[in-house]
């Protein structure tokens, strides 16, 4: 089984004509399968009231599906976030008698210029979606799948009779039923009781799937939005952190010491203080250190994206890759 997931970034409920409702919260999934392949689409359900609705959808997205109604200050939040998460590969849909050549100097120069504009056809896009799934052949599967694994949690809960549960998607490597993972940024630990993917159950996952996994060894009080179940020592943890930024180019001032950025990587979203800028030449490439309340779970020179909540319509500050 091959999975591809996709952040669409649309009025909500767009997705109703792709795929079948699955859990629903601040983000909410649809599920598409077609044989081997499956599709996750991923809908930002609670933004633009909450940014991080947003960040979530398209961390945990391979691809995006961009639905353009109107040029809005949303819109340009959205290609901003789109940029600074380094997110390439996608489709953008116009509506309302929009054109690509209305947009095309909005997004010059972002990600966005090489995304595969398209037609507002529901069926259409669903094999078009389901093909590029079937694409993942086995044998990238296995070099995708090849060394340890993590899982960021998006959502947990009890199931009665099965235990605690916990949905993500596996960002990298393979992990494999019975499995016993680190719980970062706890010190716990916990074994994988069965895999699910897509209601089949299965005894290994691999980079891109989606997952149900059934857990040992753990409550679900020890769980929380953000932890990281991994087998794979190159995962760590921190309260401090530093990284060379990278600011968006609508950014109006340096950044100053004891502002308060988020930070968002993988499922997390944490407030942080910046304790040291230091800038030689270009101030929108500014080495970075910040200190947190709650530790960071990231793999070596992982890239996160900035927030700035207090910013009004520019609440999205750029990205910082990690040292």
């Amino acid at each position: 089984m091959s999975n591809i997931t996709v952040a669409v970034l649309a009025p909500n409920g767009f997705s109703e004509e792709l795929g079948k409702k699955g859990t629903t919260s601040d983000i909410t999934f649809y599920n598409l399968k077609r044989g081997e392949s499956t599709v996750t689409l991923i809908e930002p359900t609670r933004y633009p009231e909450k940014l991080s609705s947003l960040f979530y959808a398209i961390s945990l997205a391979d691809r995006v599906i961009l639905v353009v109604d109107e040029i809005t200050a949303t819109f340009g939040e959205t290609v901003l976030m789109l940029q600074s998460a380094g997110k390439a590969e996608g489709y953008i849909i116009f509506r309302n008698y929009l054109t690509l050549d209305q947009v095309a100097p909005l997004i010059k120069g972002t990600v966005l210029e090489h995304y595969e504009v398209i037609e507002h056809d529901p069926i259409g896009l669903r094999e078009k979606l389901l093909d590029a799934a079937a694409k993942l052949t086995s044998h990238q599967k296995v070099m995708e799948g090849s060394g340890n694994g993590a899982v960021p949690i998006d959502h947990h809960f009890n199931v009665k009779g099965v235990g605690v549960v916990i949905l993500g998607c596996v960002t990298h490597g393979v992990i494999k039923k019975h499995d016993s993972l680190k719980v970062l940024p706890t010190t716990k630990t916990a074994q994988i009781r069965s895999i699910q993917k897509h209601d089949d159950d299965a005894d290994t996952a691999v980079t891109g799937d989606r997952v149900g996994l059934s857990l040992k060894g753990i409550e679900a009080e020890d769980l929380d939005r953000g932890y990281v179940l991994t087998n794979d020592p190159a995962i760590k943890s921190s309260l401090t952190l530093t990284g060379k930024a990278q600011l968006v180019k609508y950014w109006p001032a340096p950044l100053k010491e004891d502002m308060v950025v988020f930070l968002g990587h993988w499922m997390q979203f944490l407030p942080s203080r910046i304790t040291r800028v230091s800038t030689e030449g270009d101030w929108r490439m500014p080495e970075l250190s910040v200190t947190l309340e709650k530790e960071l779970v990231y793999p070596p020179g992982a890239r996160v994206v900035l927030h700035y909540l207090e910013g009004g319509k520019l609440r999205v500050v750029g990205s910082l890759t990690l040292s």
